[in-house]
């Protein structure tokens, strides 16, 4: 049966994104994840790349978590808005109990209930 307009639960299908593929250290349960959550060839635009595929997304992963330290991590902020297979979720993140480095958004495009297209954008630094 298809997921319907009504089925989808935008803030837990964007939380576990952020929990299950951009916090996810280990590639194996990553790729899991990125399977049940995403369509079979997803896209995702980040501001200075196009990322095509879920092994590519979750590389792009990996190589964040790896290159911001062991307690890196992306915390939702609020609850994800959405219809008509569109959703948001702002998020922010930085170090555990450290410095929030980066604030954001994910916007996503579902067909079937999964991530079809993920768009990354990030807030702009704050100015001193």
């Amino acid at each position: 049966m298809a997921t319907t307009e009504a089925d989808l639960n935008y803030d837990r299908l964007l939380r576990s994104n952020l929990e299950r593929v951009f916090n996810e250290r280990d590639a194996e349960r990553r790729a899991t994840a990125l399977a049940e959550l995403y369509v079979d060839d997803p896209v995702m635009f980040e501001p200075d790349a196009v990322v095509r595929g879920r092994d590519a997304i979750g590389a792009v992963a990996g190589k964040l978590l790896e290159q911001f330290g062991p307690t890196f991590t992306f915390v939702p902020e609020g609850s994800a808005v959405g219809h008509h297979g569109l959703a948001v979720l702002r998020w922010h993140a930085g170090p555990q109990g450290g410095p929030i480095a980066v604030t954001g958004a994910d916007a996503a495009e579902f067909e079937g209930g999964r991530i079809a297209r993920l768009w990354v954008l990030l807030d702009p630094p704050p100015t001193a």
